[in-house]
């Protein structure tokens, strides 16, 4: 039987939501591939989901996305563009943590 203690934890690792990350790519580009890999090797740790959306003949996406891919939204939001910088990718979704 778990102590007070751990069932306060345990409510409290229920409460923490599960982030959206979208990466918006090209098929066959390099960065993007880095970046999702990057994004994989820190998505159990930190508790996020990953979409990846390809903007190729979406021109619409195409024309706002087009040389700055990959770009990363947090939860909708952009984050970041061309390369994953683990501090500040970590630093990023703490806050939109502690918005919701």
């Amino acid at each position: 039987m778990a102590s007070e203690g751990e069932m306060d934890i345990s409510k409290e690792t229920n409460r923490v939501s599960t982030a959206a990350i979208s990466v918006y790519s090209r098929i066959g580009c390099h960065l993007c591939e880095i970046a999702i890999e990057q994004l994989e090797s820190m998505r159990v740790e930190l508790g996020f989901t990953i979409e990846i959306i390809y903007i190729d003949g979406d021109l619409e996406l195409e024309k706002l996305y087009g040389e700055q891919i990959p770009v990363i939204h947090i939860n909708g939001e952009h984050h970041d563009f061309w390369r994953v910088d683990p501090v500040r990718f970590k630093s990023s979704l703490e806050k939109h943590r502690q918005r919701r």
